[in-house]
């Protein structure tokens, strides 16, 4: 039996015939190897990179200086090649080398400024200085300039379908490392020309270099014991995994395909086609160190020094020209780890779910359990070398800092700002999250607590007003609701929590 193809049409303009392909012809339309988009960068990175030759071919005749002979270098020829590969690509394919559009002056001159270029003034002012004037002119225009096509790179990876043609994406990622490692290099040079006593200064962990101005250092204290990793003492990020540490790729085609179309949308991951996919047991990775040992705050009373961290507090006894001495240390995880000292009591901030009501270290996994603590800690301080818990607020969105209103012989009044996720109501009575017209919510409040001092194991909430209310219509949201200001600015979140509350005397 002869089976007759079915016909394979390209629908026309509305009124106009059908065009009927080959299975080949339509495979090729099905498949465009590159975007509109694609075909902008380049014709805009050409143009970017030829002014960065430009200002790379004035070095010579105006620094002896070998190390920026040798940046220029490396730069002109750079660019040049790269400029001839994109040329090469856009010729290829039929496209023009500049962009077919012509915008006006004002138009070009902002759509170049927001490229990282120099503007034909600073252009000149370059052209005309010399000597270590010029060298800082340089670096300033080059660094920005770099920092620019590090800004086109990451707008145009972020486009759907864009940067898909595998050499354009290979030659994408070479350029990006490129222009980031020039960066790292003339920051180094440019801190050398500054005048400014900071720069330069040397790296270390305890024996960092020192500049001061106007005053002089008096101490500086490790931490003590307990209140760091002793695996990792200066809190580096963790170690990447060594590739024989991690499980064999899986090499077939679907998770082949599937994780180049997750790279394509996810520009952090980018990286991995280019040369920064090779493991290097010695690299840390790029996310940032946990908190669990940071110092957050201190509190002063008379000689005594208190420090918060996310891992406890941390007393110390001070004095004029002494170097302070550490009295106790309490360890009590849980972040934020603010800290007011009253009297003999000291009030400490607790925001983070691994809290607990015992001070544990083990923290909480349970998403709703009785031994969270979420709040302000009380202790007792009378006796500096055991301190002791005597009280606790449990609140819906924890405490990350709090403010001490008002303190007498009978009461001590706290405003306490959470600005964590809203507890469960099964883990916390009267908490309420999100719900759209429940005006029980715990967002866009503060706490108002009342500690009594002679019994701190009573101390409450008495009063949890909202802050952002519109006073005229009663929307809650009365600051900002989320969103856009306009057309161009950037989508910014709901205002519905103080980080911070500063109070003043009433007149």
């Amino acid at each position: 039996m002869q089976v007759t193809a079915a016909p394979i049409l390209q629908p026309g303009p509305p009124g106009k015939p059908s065009i009927e392909l080959s299975p080949d012809v339509a495979a090729l339309v099905s498949q465009a190897g590159f975007s509109v988009e694609d075909v902008q960068f380049l014709q805009d990175m050409i143009v970017h990179h030829q002014q960065a030759i430009d200002m790379a071919q004035m070095v010579s005749e105006r620094t002896n200086q070998q190390a920026f002979l040798d940046v220029a270098g490396r730069i002109e020829a750079s660019q040049k090649d790269e400029i001839e590969f994109m040329q090469s690509w856009l010729t290829e394919r039929d496209q023009s080398l500049v962009a077919t559009s012509k915008p006006h002056d004002h138009d070009q001159m902002l759509h170049h400024k927001n490229m990282g270029m120099a503007t034909l003034e600073e252009m000149q002012a370059l052209a005309s200085s010399t000597s270590t004037d010029f060298e800082t002119q340089f670096l300033t225009l080059m660094i920005a300039h770099h920092e620019g096509a590090l800004k086109m790179v990451k707008t145009l990876l972020k486009l759907s379908g864009s940067a898909f043609d595998p050499t354009l994406y290979q030659f994408i990622t070479d350029l990006k490392n490129e222009q980031q490692t020039e960066i790292n290099r003339m920051d180094i040079l440019l801190a050398g020309l500054s005048t400014d006593p900071r720069a330069g200064l040397a790296a270390g962990f305890r024996d960092a270099a020192e500049a001061a101005h106007n005053m002089t250092l008096q101490a500086s204290l490790p931490k003590p014991p307990g209140f760091f990793d002793p695996n990792n003492p200066s809190g580096l990020p963790p170690l990447r995994a060594k590739q024989s540490d991690k499980a064999a790729p899986d090499t077939s085609w679907f998770a082949q395909t599937t994780h180049w179309f997750q790279q394509l949308a996810s520009p952090e991951g980018n990286l991995e086609h280019g040369r920064d996919s090779e493991d290097k047991p010695s690299e840390r990775s790029k996310r940032s160190p946990l908190l669990s040992f940071s110092y957050t705050d201190m509190a002063f009373s008379a000689d005594l020094l208190a420090v918060g961290s996310y891992h406890g507090i941390n007393l110390y006894k001070i004095g004029t020209g002494e170097r302070p001495a550490l009295i106790s240390s309490i360890v009590c995880p849980g972040g934020q780890g603010d800290v007011s000292i009253v009297g003999d009591l000291l009030l400490m901030s607790v925001e983070d779910n691994r809290g607990r009501v015992d001070c544990g270290l083990q923290g909480i996994s349970d998403d709703i359990s009785t031994e969270r603590f979420r709040g302000l800690r009380i202790f007792d301080i009378s006796n500096l070398e055991r301190p002791i818990q005597v009280g606790q607020v449990q609140t819906c969105r924890g405490s990350h800092t709090h403010s001490v209103v008002a303190s007498d012989d009978e009461r001590i009044i706290v405003y306490n700002s959470g600005t964590s996720n809203v507890r469960k109501e099964e883990e916390l009575a009267g908490c309420v999250g999100n719900i759209a017209g429940d005006t029980r919510t715990a967002l866009f409040r503060i706490d108002v607590i009342e500690i009594p001092v002679k019994n701190p194991g009573d101390a409450r909430i008495i009063d949890s007003p909202t802050v952002f209310e519109d006073l005229e219509t009663g929307q809650m949201a009365g600051l900002w609701r989320g969103g856009k200001h306009d057309e161009t600015s950037q989508e910014t979140s709901q205002t519905n929590q103080c980080h911070d509350i500063t109070v003043y005397p009433q007149a």
